[in-house]
């Protein structure tokens, strides 16, 4: 048995049922799984991939290396809780805003999904995208379709040593380079990269550089369409976001069938054969091994591969291109023009979840836009709930932080109210760095005896001096019996 076409087989006894079964039957519980070799394919869908392939690397790479004033423009700075996007620094109290992003991704993808199917899949995952440049590497230096088949069924040689040799060697290092950039969001980079090189990096990033760069030699190198048809779970509920006017790559069976071999000088409707000549290019260029004139798949992340190769055989044979193309299956099934496919476009589904996205993204920048540039979280000291001091007054202690978002630093002002003849003993202006965060001791008191025991409500206000940024938090004052 050609070892590129089976796996390891797991079998289990099957005890007879009966004096005339056989005893030691066996089922397989595994079904035998055919190694995929896509063939390299051009076209304008091709190289919109590529061009995909080359914007999302881009911003992948390049982006941790961006400065913005004196720090990285994007960190996830875990340690310091602080998160920085350009000119934006959020902190963990900040975490609504998440939520926000999440629930517009997810939005996003509906919307998307509803009226083009799994683009997102066939262009910008970053599956797809780093096994086109993993298979991409693996042509350049075992061959194409015909020439990586030969080499895999060959016998052990040093060609076959050098060949994989190599290929594998820039899958590593380049999965290293991925999980290295993918740790430089979360620790400075350019600390990262001289604790790189000078081999004392903390224990927690060389676990998630590695772990990621297995992830990507792994996912990329090997498991390729296992992880879009088994592992992904977008392909298991898409047909749930999927309708007759979801755009999908299609195949036109009322023009192909039937289809059939024939040479280019033959006579289509003399043969009484479709356009389809069966030359299975289509099944051969897709990365998920998929035949397209099956119909819909879940298999499908519709790259647009089938197509491209189509419509260069339909080049060569004379014919109309086409015959496998984005359509919807409403404008298959009714011959639709563009024109008419495009105007389904204004269904009420795509309405309503075009309106709620848009207001989303409206509401989460102008929520950003208005909010104000610092943070306070008030806290009562735990050690003592109140004490009286030596001047006759009615103590309670107060733990403040302060949390400056802005890009300088900032004077603010610390206020109290809510209780008669309440006062702050300690200093009522505070210096906190750019983006940084400071913890504040504050005293608050009373003249002692003016406030019956029992809790009371006050409120800090802080203000930020030189302009008009005030927040105010409740706490309480306390009153010993």
């Amino acid at each position: 048995m050609n070892t590129e076409e089976t796996r390891v087989r797991k079998t289990i006894p099957i005890v007879a049922a009966s004096p005339e079964a056989d005893d030691g039957d066996e089922v397989s519980l595994y079904v035998s799984s055919k190694k995929i070799y896509p063939r390299s394919v051009q076209g304008v869908f091709a190289y919109w991939r590529w061009f995909f392939v080359a914007l999302t690397q881009l911003i992948f790479y390049g982006l941790p290396w961006l400065e913005w004033g004196t720090r990285q423009a994007v960190l996830f700075d875990l340690g310091a809780r602080r998160f920085y996007i350009f000119g934006l620094v959020l902190y963990p109290q900040d975490f609504i805003y998440l939520t926000g992003l999440l629930v517009i991704a997810a939005l996003g993808l509906f919307l998307f999904t509803a009226v083009a199917g799994r683009l997102w899949c066939g262009y910008a995952c970053p599956q797809t995208v780093y096994s086109e440049i993993f298979l991409w590497i693996e042509h350049k230096i075992e061959g194409d379709r015909s020439a990586r088949i030969r080499l895999d069924d060959a016998d052990f040689s040093i060609e076959k040593l050098v060949k994989k040799w190599y290929k594998h060697t820039i899958w590593i290092f380049l999965s290293i380079w991925t999980g290295f950039t993918f740790v430089g969001y979360f620790t400075p980079i350019h600390e990262l990269t001289m604790a790189f090189f000078h081999t004392i990096l903390g224990p927690w990033e060389t676990f998630w550089i590695f772990f990621y760069a297995f992830a990507t030699y792994g996912n990329a190198g090997f498991m390729r369409e296992q992880v879009c048809k088994y592992m992904c779970p977008y392909a298991r509920f898409q047909s749930a976001m999927f309708d007759h006017d979801t755009l999908i790559v299609t195949y036109d069976e009322q023009r192909g069938e039937p289809r059939g071999a024939r040479s280019r000088k033959a006579d289509a409707g003399t043969l009484a054969l479709g356009a389809c000549i069966d030359c299975t290019l289509c099944v051969q260029v897709c990365p998920t091994g998929i035949d397209i004139r099956n119909g819909l798949q879940y298999e499908c992340i519709g790259c647009g591969a089938c197509a491209d190769v189509c419509d260069t055989v339909m080049d060569k044979m004379g014919y109309a291109r086409g015959l496998v193309r984005y359509s919807t299956q409403n404008a298959i099934e009714n011959n639709w023009s563009t024109e008419q496919m495009l105007r389904r476009l204004r269904r009420p589904r795509v309405q309503i979840y075009t309106m709620i996205f848009a207001a989303l993204i409206i509401g989460l920048f102008v929520s950003l836009g208005l909010r104000t540039p610092f943070k306070v979280d008030v806290a009562r000291d735990r050690a003592s709930l109140a004490r009286i001091t030596e001047y006759g007054t009615l103590e309670n202690v107060y733990r403040l932080q302060i949390m400056n978002a802005s890009e300088k630093a900032q004077q603010y002002k610390l206020l109290v109210h809510g209780l008669a003849g309440l006062r702050i003993e300690t200093d009522t202006e505070v210096m906190v760095e750019s983006a940084q965060s400071r913890w504040v001791v504050l005293r608050a008191d009373v003249p002692y005896g003016s406030v019956e025991a029992g809790s009371h409500k006050i409120q800090f206000e802080i203000q930020a001096v030189g302009t008009d940024d005030t927040v105010v938090e409740k706490s309480v004052f306390i009153v010993p019996r």
